[in-house]
């Protein structure tokens, strides 16, 4: 701080830089996008007040938030017009929140290693570690936290019935993929459909609550979706994979089968005796009859060619 007029404060801009956080650099392009008040002339000198060193804080509080320059330049706008913005970050806040009820855990490497057989796989933990599955605790290197014990819960399970963690990461790598396309695809539906009114411009405070109950309200409906659908495919390709695994078991000559035309006369005369519903079970009885029957005929013309079977001449 160079000067001080009562409790006003001023900043060169190498102080404002110092105490914003940010670079000299910084300031001027923000001053050259309009995103930060032109200082104060004084002789040569440019001079900034507290509302320059709040403006930059706002801004690299959006900036965190994950908001573009061009849209932190609406939104300050607003602010400017009038308009607060307690609102839109509440709305930030609750999109940022936790989209599941799952509570993160902790789980020692000892007990790591017992959930995993045993044994310790560096290679398999720095896989977790990469895929977000464990996160290392800083200073505690022989601890982890766990931000869904459910996903680590489902692994530990498929090791040990048998899967390779290799194909466990994987496998996980594939799904991710899979469900963010999902998860994309629900965020491009909800913003078609229910959220574009409030995108198009800088919502109001009103707009922006009303935007965040939307979200609230909203936000289980993509995992319920997944999961009714989920179980829905589970059960229709389950049985599918299991009638195609049972059918690829069975010997080649009980499985074959043949279509066979039969007279329509002859089928009807069936279907009048037995019902529509019993004409295949009944012809196939009958066949298997007859091709008995001839079995039977056959094995008695062979024994009247040989001869009964009498004790042997001495």
């Amino acid at each position: 701080m160079t000067e001080q007029h009562g409790p006003a404060a001023e900043y060169r801009i190498e102080e404002l830089a110092h105490r914003s956080g940010t670079t000299v650099r910084t300031i001027r392009a923000y001053q050259d996008r309009g995103l930060l008040p032109k200082p104060e002339r004084r002789g040569r000198a440019n001079v900034y007040a507290d509302a320059h060193l709040a403006r930059l804080r706002q801004i690299s509080d959006l900036l965190d938030r994950g908001y573009t320059l061009a849209s932190i330049k609406d939104l300050l706008e607003a602010w400017d017009a009038g308009r607060g913005l307690s609102g839109v970050l509440g709305l930030v806040a609750e999109i940022d929140g936790p989209w599941t009820d799952e509570e993160t855990g902790r789980i020692s490497r000892e007990e790591l290693n017992a959930a995993f057989g045993g044994s310790p796989d560096e290679a398999a933990v720095a896989d977790a570690v990469e895929l977000g599955v464990l996160e290392p605790v800083p200073g505690s290197p022989e601890e982890f936290l766990v931000p869904s014990p459910q996903e680590l819960a489902v692994a530990a399970e498929l090791h040990s019935a048998g899967v390779p963690l290799p194909a466990i990461s994987g496998h996980l790598r594939e799904l991710r993929v899979q469900v963010e396309h999902i998860a994309s695809r629900f965020l491009d539906f909800t913003t078609e459909h229910v959220f574009h009114q409030y995108f198009d411009h800088p919502p109001s405070d009103a707009e922006a609550e009303e935007a965040a109950g939307l979200v609230r309200r909203l936000r289980p409906l993509a995992q319920q979706t997944v999961d009714a659908e989920l179980a829905r495919a589970m059960r229709t390709l389950a049985s599918r994979y299991l009638r195609h695994q049972l059918h690829s078991k069975v010997p080649e000559r009980q499985a074959a089968t043949e279509q066979v035309a039969l007279p329509a006369a002859t089928v009807q005369s069936v279907r009048d005796l037995v019902g529509p519903a019993g004409v295949a079970a009944f012809i196939a009885a009958a066949t298997e009859r007859e091709v008995n029957a001839r079995r039977m005929d056959s094995l008695v013309s062979h024994a009247d060619r040989t001869g009964p079977a009498g004790p042997a001449d001495g």
